[in-house]
């Protein structure tokens, strides 16, 4: 079922934060099966973690704007694991490349060293996807699955069969291509993302990403010069186009999902492909929102998470 969400208000710019300690969470290391992984947690209030798994065109920081709206409330988010993805913000990229399942495996590790017994789990993009097999995975440990914008059956599609794939998403195939592109020019990538940020032209390049693009503030525009991976982004392509989605008929938790209406990383009919898998699984539009609603819209994203969680 797709639900058209009505916004709270119109939507101020909102700040990206890098101090894990303005938000009362500290930055930990934790050894895995796939390197160490880096993660920004906070205060263990109960048995059941909240993890934060970002996109890969982020990291931990991906979610800052949600954390803050909830403090603004007076409702914080608890018992938070928020991580950098092998390969991306932090944490190195592993040895043996990006594959879903062992990233499942590694954030099991993650939270259970930090003493959790269960989690609920909110994915963005492809973080969207490794919650889903998360979930998968580990149904008895999974008490739930919020997504934003999460990678389904039109991302899979447009890797596995890049021209049919491409017409129906060609946004994300653009995306694509300039990650070829870049990871192409290896070292060199990071010190152009950084010069077309600083010429001001890194924003009407990632405008496909937002709804609103002038309304984005400009800490989201330095924060993506920095954490761009095009290896990372690549094999996580790769990754995609071998990944078996039938698993996620083995979840057994709610599954509440979240996007914006003009997300370009969002098949049309990805809803329905999911509700051919997942048993309980409903979908928001949200109005005035592109890939990073979190980012765009939090105060309404953090109302349709709180609205699940009861």
């Amino acid at each position: 079922m797709t639900i058209t969400w009505q916004p709270e208000s119109a939507h101020a710019r909102t700040r990206l934060e890098t101090d894990a300690a303005a938000l009362g969470l500290r930055r930990i290391e934790i050894p895995t099966a796939v390197g160490t992984v880096i993660a920004r947690v906070g205060v263990a209030a109960s048995p059941v973690a909240t993890v934060l798994l970002h996109g890969a065109a982020g990291s931990w920081t991906t979610w800052t704007p949600l954390l803050r709206a909830a403090a603004r409330r007076h409702d914080p988010v608890r018992n938070i694991v928020a991580l950098d993805l092998p390969g991306w913000g932090e944490s190195p990229f592993p040895s043996d490349g990006v594959d879903i399942g062992r990233f499942s495996e590694a954030i099991r590790e993650v939270v259970t060293q930090l003493g959790y017994e269960r989690w609920d789990v909110i994915g963005h993009s492809l973080g969207g996807a490794l919650a889903l097999d998360l979930a998968a995975r580990f149904p008895d440990r999974t008490e739930s699955v919020f997504l934003v914008s999460p990678s389904g059956p039109a991302v899979f599609d447009a890797v596995r069969r890049p021209l049919r794939g491409g017409l129906r998403l060609p946004g994300f195939a653009g995306m694509l291509l300039a990650m070829r592109i870049l990871r192409a020019l290896g070292d060199a990538s990071a010190p152009l993302l950084r010069a077309l940020d600083r010429g001001g032209l890194l924003r009407p390049l990632s405008a496909p990403l937002f709804a609103s693009p002038r309304r984005i503030d400009p800490s989201v525009v330095h924060t993506l010069a920095d954490e761009i991976r095009p290896r990372a982004f690549l094999a996580a392509s790769r990754a995609a186009a071998a990944y078996d989605e039938s698993s996620w008929r083995g979840i057994r938790c709610p599954v509440r999902s979240v996007r914006g209406a003009r997300d370009v990383f969002v098949g049309p009919d990805d809803a329905a492909g999911l509700s051919t898998l997942i048993r309980d699984v409903e979908e928001t539009v949200l109005p005035g929102a592109g890939h990073f609603a979190a980012v765009e819209q939090p105060d309404d994203v953090l109302r349709l998470l709180r609205r699940a969680s009861v």
